[in-house]
């Protein structure tokens, strides 16, 4: 059955939106004013790197069997939906418009689908044990997060890695690292009804080519436990957040490989601080892998990207592990680090805006 689905966010929600269009599902785009309209007119793209394939093949939600409609936070009935997707920044949950969406989302009851480096606060509360007032420290307002129940959220993991290339319209992605999607399911029946359809959908979809029918990578994947998206936290201390620098920043590759034995005790003590929360080993992602991966990396992280552009704010997963770790009784030199390093940027960015 076709659902209709929400995404807050058109420059990574279009990758996700473009694998669930396959089936046949109605995809509204919450973005700016700009975005929305080319999206209305001319639909999205997003070319995807097929393993044999010399070229990516290009995805047209125009020429997909779902539909796609785009605009402002404000219009948005969110009765009208079956599933939200969160596929912001999480800072941006907190601007005008957006916010009160959000505060009406929570109150309606719909299950919410985050995909965001950042676990929403309520999520933080499926996971027993933790001392979440103080974990709200790490968000940029986590009042935005008031209104929803843990049970209506789920997190999926946003492991594949894209881009809007330089100097092409904003309807327009390109996948990078073309890994899956790995999303917890619900504390609700019906709600995991919805996710393992999606991930039918997504498993079925075949992209026609002159030589036949291609399966095409980036699935949607489901998991009854809560820690398979928590893998992504190992990656994000041990490489993106290390993009960052004193003064600039660096690619993903070299955040990890310049230092090998570091970025490896960095990612390993994260994989423990999952552990002890409760997740399996096998929920993890060994980190020889992960240096494998980001080897072909060659850009700096978004939140690295960010700080060196200004921003006043970022998601700071990054503090988020430091303070689960401090409530456990661990932490990691060169963890704190690095989340000193990024609380001076961040400063030092709002002082800039200030004056």
């Amino acid at each position: 059955m076709p659902y209709k689905i929400l995404l807050l966010g058109a420059s990574y929600g279009s990758l996700l939106a473009s694998k669930l269009l396959y089936g046949g599902h109605h995809i509204h785009l919450v973005c700016l004013p700009e975005e929305a309209k080319l999206i209305n007119a001319e639909g999205f793209k997003v070319r995807l790197p097929i393993r044999g394939r010399a070229e990516p093949i290009l995805l047209n939600s125009q020429q997909l069997p779902g539909s796609v409609s785009a605009g402002p936070a404000e219009t948005v009935d969110v009765s009208q939906y079956d599933l939200v997707g969160l596929c912001m920044q999480e800072p941006q949950y907190r601007s005008p418009g957006v916010r009160e969406l959000m505060a009406a989302i929570g109150r309606s009851g719909i299950p919410c689908m985050s995909i965001m480096n950042m676990p929403p606060l309520p999520y933080m509360k499926r996971i027993p044990g933790l001392d979440y007032e103080a974990l709200e420290a790490a968000y940029t307002d986590a009042r935005v997060w008031d209104s929803f129940d843990p049970n209506n959220v789920t997190l999926n993991s946003p492991d594949p890695q894209a881009i809007r290339p330089p100097g092409e319209p904003a309807n327009v992605l390109q996948v990078t690292l073309p890994t899956n999607f790995k999303c917890a399911t619900f504390n609700n029946d019906a709600y995991n009804q919805i996710l393992r359809q999606l991930e039918t959908d997504v498993a079925n979809a075949r992209f026609a080519t002159p030589e036949g029918p291609i399966e095409l990578p980036v699935k949607l994947k489901v998991h009854d436990s809560l820690f398979v998206p928590l893998a992504k936290w190992a990656m994000l201390l041990a490489g993106n957040y290390r993009c960052v620098t004193a003064d600039g920043m660096r690619n993903t590759q070299d955040a990890v490989h310049a230092n090998l034995d570091e970025s490896r005790s960095v990612y390993n003590f994260v994989v423990d601080l999952c552990i002890k929360l409760g997740s399996n080993p096998a929920d993890l992602v060994p980190f020889e892998k992960y240096a494998a991966a980001a080897q072909s990396l060659s850009r700096p992280a978004s939140a690295a990207r960010a700080l060196q552009n200004g921003a006043p704010y970022i998601e700071r997963a990054d503090k988020l592990v430091q303070l689960i770790a401090r409530s456990k009784g661990m932490s990691h030199p060169a963890i704190d680090a690095q989340v000193a390093l990024v609380d001076r940027r961040l400063e030092a960015n709002r002082q800039k805006l200030s004056t």
